[in-house]
């Protein structure tokens, strides 16, 4: 208990969470969850949904006889679309946290961008993007949700709202593995039912959940005086404990 105090003193109020991963990964699944068990504890959090509109763009495409967002616009109009559009819903994000105090869920955040412009082959576009989103603070904690590209597809194919190729979904899996920022992340194995997934989650962050559990016992005098033994036991004499 002692050393979750400090260690919340330490690390101050939680701020910023963010959640990333490739696409069928479950980061919104768990960033909502993450948002309304901070909530639920005390600790008012909003969700945010931070993404590229890459998947709006490619119900557009389809509209128009294309199979996707970069047939329509190209690569370079896809990462400059992605690019705006995200830093924008980040920014959104971060002022309504500012303003209301709650903790904000980040699903996705600046090192998507990143990842999107690798995994697409834009590098050059990459030192801008970092340039523009760098007004933007580093979460206090950020986690990549890892999950085996194939079973990513599967969950794609599931719900049935998009579709990813597995080329895509294993280039951006190892884009987000080659960012320099990757040894910071706090993996997490999103293969694993999403109960469990949750779980290690809260674990990481538990010294940001306050402590509803009991109340810390009662030291124990350091010297207690030893009771004299009674002839007969009478519980209206006896001490409480």
């Amino acid at each position: 208990m002692a050393r979750s105090l400090r260690a919340r003193r330490r690390r101050g109020r939680l701020r910023t969470v963010a959640l990333i991963g490739i696409d069928g990964s479950g980061k919104t699944t768990q960033a909502h969850r993450l948002a309304d068990a901070l909530t639920a504890a005390g600790r008012r959090a909003t969700y945010h949904r931070n993404a590229g509109g890459r998947r709006w763009l490619g119900r557009i495409a389809q509209r128009f006889g294309r199979p996707d967002a970069q047939r329509l616009v190209g690569r370079n109009g896809l990462l400059a679309v992605e690019s705006v559009l995200r830093w924008l819903a980040i920014a959104l994000a971060l002022v309504s946290c500012l303003v209301t105090g709650r903790t904000a869920v980040m699903d996705r955040y600046a090192v998507c961008q990143y990842a999107s412009i690798r995994a697409h082959g834009g590098h050059r576009w990459e030192r801008l993007a970092r340039a523009t989103y760098r007004v933007f603070p580093q979460p206090q904690v950020t986690f990549l949700l890892s999950v085996d590209p194939a079973e990513a597809y599967r969950r794609i194919e599931r719900r049935g709202t998009d579709h990813e190729t597995m080329g895509w979904l294993t280039a951006a899996d190892t884009a987000y593995r080659t960012l320099p920022e990757y040894p910071t992340f706090v993996v997490v194995d999103a293969g694993r039912p999403a109960d469990e997934v949750s779980r290690q989650i809260r674990h990481h962050l538990a010294d940001w959940f306050p402590q509803t559990a009991s109340a810390p016992e009662d030291p124990e005098p350091e010297d207690p005086e030893p009771e004299e033994p009674e002839p007969r036991r009478d519980a209206t004499a006896q001490a409480r404990p």
